[in-house]
């Protein structure tokens, strides 16, 4: 009789064991999707920025050499650049933060 009761107790434990194994695996799997589409998020933002900066920089200058006004247009083009690459970061952040499919459980 104990035998039977040793078998039973060491079946319920495996199937316990596998269940918590899945739990854990199905864990993981959320953590890493979240985490990768923070990253992905997070260069996103980074590229814009840069991208406006650069735009910026560029219709400057040849605003600068159509009009000969060098460095002068440039310097403010790269400052809307900059403020256009901020308030895009900004909104992006924003909109990151309001998506509760981010968060970790």
């Amino acid at each position: 009789m104990a035998d039977s009761n040793d078998q039973h107790s060491g079946d319920d434990l495996d199937r316990r064991i596998a269940e918590a194994e899945e739990r854990q695996r199905s864990a993981y799997q959320s953590h890493t999707a979240a985490e990768g589409r923070a990253e992905t998020r997070g260069w996103a933002v980074g590229i814009e920025f840069v991208g406006s900066v650069i735009v910026g920089a560029l219709i400057g200058l040849l605003l600068d050499k159509w009009l000969e006004t060098a460095p002068w247009l440039m310097i403010v083009f790269i400052g809307l650049g900059f403020a256009a690459g901020l308030r895009r970061a900004i909104t992006t952040s924003n909109q990151f933060d309001t998506d509760f499919t981010n968060d970790k459980q």
